[in-house]
């Protein structure tokens, strides 16, 4: 009976032992804790740049994702802004799209599968401020003729180019929206001979149109696109051929317009017999001749030589602005890009 009770007294130490050493690793495997640190840098237009830090005490955390979330014009729930991973040094450098008014930003830290770490959010929220209208941006890319200068479009006189345009809103904005929003696109600062049309001209934003195109995603996941061509001209080479519709004789008013003033003027002087006004009369009879002979106006050489010919684009390097504008009904929101037209 000893021997057991000694048995059982070394298994009761030999386990409190094991618990002894085991338990802090226990507890720690249960949950460290994690601080979330946010800061902004300097706001550009509509874009916020942010810098994110994760750390286990003094120690940084280098798993893990991190979820910038937005209060917009103090509108809960929160909105969703994007996702981005920790880099070796246990930061990230995300930049947000922010639509114009107020924001109030968080940093979620969510730890890799299987981390020892625990999930924490920054505090408190960052306050953001934007005045710029940013509820949307206009991009531009796919150049055709394609150009190694950025945003630019190289064309030869009589030579039609083209590019894509995205409209990409953000999702302050979208989360919104309680209708469809129609943005409408046009062009200005073209060259003379020169014009542009876009297919679709008016692109539809829902509460559900997301701000970029995750890689693979088909078209329905993606921002509206549409399709802009400028046109060129080149010199036309040949006169356009005159007017051979319905029109009078030259040659017949030549003689008709003159024979009747001449008969008019000498039946006004037999009756009144001054010899002055007969001189007038046949001197207005003899310009009109001259000038029905002649054909010595403008219509008559339209008629019989056509227009001139057109000349071609002319050649330079132009600032084409391209522009986004909707209107709610009450406020009208304008975007603008600039692409280069180089006509040679």
């Amino acid at each position: 009976m000893r021997g057991i009770v000694c048995r059982g007294s070394r298994l009761v130490l030999f386990a409190g032992l094991v618990i002894a050493l085991v338990a802090p690793q226990l507890a720690y495997a249960a949950g460290t804790s994690t601080t979330t640190t946010l800061t902004a840098g300097t706001l550009s237009g509509c874009v916020q740049p942010l810098t994110v830090t994760v750390a286990a005490g003094a120690a940084p955390v280098t798993s893990g994702t991190v979820t910038i979330n937005d209060v917009f014009n103090g509108v809960t729930p929160a909105v969703q802004l994007g996702s981005v991973s920790l880099n070796s040094s246990g930061s990230a450098s995300p930049s947000v799209d922010l639509a114009a008014g107020s924001h109030s930003l968080t940093a979620i830290f969510t730890p890799a599968v299987g981390s020892i770490y625990v999930a924490s959010t920054s505090s408190p929220a960052l306050a953001v401020s934007v005045t710029t209208q940013c509820e949307f941006t206009v991009g531009v890319s796919n150049f055709i003729p394609s150009s190694t200068a950025a945003n630019t479009l190289t064309l030869t006189a009589g030579q039609a180019g083209s590019f894509t345009i995205t409209i990409a809103p953000s999702v302050e904005f979208t989360s919104t929206l309680t209708a469809p929003m129609f943005v409408t696109l046009a062009c200005t600062g073209l060259p003379d001979g020169a014009t542009c049309s876009a297919t679709p001209e008016n692109l539809e934003i829902l509460s559900t149109t997301p701000e970029s195109c995750p890689s693979g995603s088909p078209a329905s996941a993606c921002p509206p696109t549409s399709t802009m061509v400028i046109q060129t001209y080149a010199a036309s080479t040949a006169s356009a051929s005159p007017d051979q519709g319905k029109r009078s004789n030259p040659i017949a008013w030549a003689f008709l317009l003159p024979g009747t003033l001449t008969l008019g003027g000498l039946a006004f002087g037999a009756r009144r017999r001054r010899w002055l006004s007969r001189l007038s009369l046949l001197a207005l009879v003899g310009l009109v001749t001259l000038l029905g002979t002649t054909a010595c106006n403008p219509r008559y050489y339209y008629l019989n030589h056509g227009p001139p010919t057109n000349p071609a684009t002319p050649a330079g390097t132009y600032n084409i602005n391209v522009t986004a504008q909707s209107s709610n009904g009450v406020t009208g929101l304008t975007q603008t890009t600039t692409v280069v037209l180089i006509v040679n």
